[in-house]
């Protein structure tokens, strides 16, 4: 079975797409087969990403490993004996057979496409922006001591596709919420964050990890599909220490994802 990976935050902004093509795409260059599916039927942002990255390759003339996106299969009429949406569950099972890992993006609000796709997940990676706007959707903060109070809308969320997936005798969901946009400096609020986040971790069961810096880099490489790990193969940018720094960043956190048969080397 294909090991299936999650990433989901019901606010936008915060990485989503940008995780999604750099943890397929690395897996791919890793000699995985990896499928990809896009539940923001309107952005689209992910999907766009790697139809980017095939017409670029196309042009110029290159292969490289690209992840094996799919459109979701269309609608079944709707009746009393299929009254739930199941395109998910139908692109699933297509990958299944030709995936090592398939890897799902969410739209940033709450949707029943994203809902099930939670309860799917082998591994969900949440990405915030590191802050307390993003982390509220986690958690309930109090103002005056800044402990947390209680799980929020999106943690409740993710609750309820633990508790399915346990009642249908399915392997935990490894959640782990990945702080991006990290300042260069320990500032105060950012030490707050993360104290509030291992606080609610223990309490609720994720792992916190860092993920990526801002850089201008990834607003860069999105027109061509291309990721870090490619920038050596097609000549586009020197590999300066901003974007050495960047590959490092990746590389750390796909070590730290523990995904099932899988030795990072890049």
């Amino acid at each position: 079975m294909a090991h299936i990976i999650v990433v989901g935050n019901e606010k936008g902004g915060s990485g989503k797409s940008t995780t999604c093509m750099h943890v397929a795409t690395a897996l791919a260059r890793m000699g995985q087969r990896v499928g990809a599916l896009d539940l923001d039927l309107r952005q689209r942002t992910f999907g766009r990403y790697i139809e980017n990255r095939r017409a670029y390759l196309a042009q110029a003339g290159l292969s490289l490993p690209t992840p094996d996106y799919r459109e979701l299969p269309p609608a079944a009429s709707a009746s009393a004996d299929t009254p739930q949406d199941d395109r998910l569950a139908r692109a699933v099972e297509a990958l299944q057979p030709v995936a090592d890992f398939i890897v799902i993006d969410c739209p940033g609000s709450h949707t029943r496409l994203s809902q099930t796709a939670h309860t799917m997940a082998d591994t969900l990676i949440t990405p915030m922006n590191d802050s307390f706007v993003d982390f509220d959707l986690l958690a309930r903060v109090d103002p005056v001591t800044g402990k947390v109070k209680g799980p929020s809308i999106y943690a409740e969320m993710v609750w309820g596709a633990r508790q399915q997936r346990a009642q249908a005798g399915l392997r935990p969901i490894d959640w782990i919420v990945v702080r991006n946009r990290l300042g260069a400096q320990a500032m105060h609020n950012k030490k707050k964050v993360g104290a509030a986040l291992e606080d609610l971790s223990r309490r609720i069961g994720f792992r916190v990890l860092p993920g990526f810096s801002e850089r201008v880099i990834f607003r860069e490489l999105f027109p061509r599909g291309l990721t870090l790990l490619d920038l050596k193969d097609t000549g586009v940018d020197q590999m300066n220490l901003s974007n050495v720094a960047a590959r490092q960043e990746l590389r750390d956190l796909m070590t730290g994802l523990r995904l099932p048969h899988l030795a990072v080397g890049f």
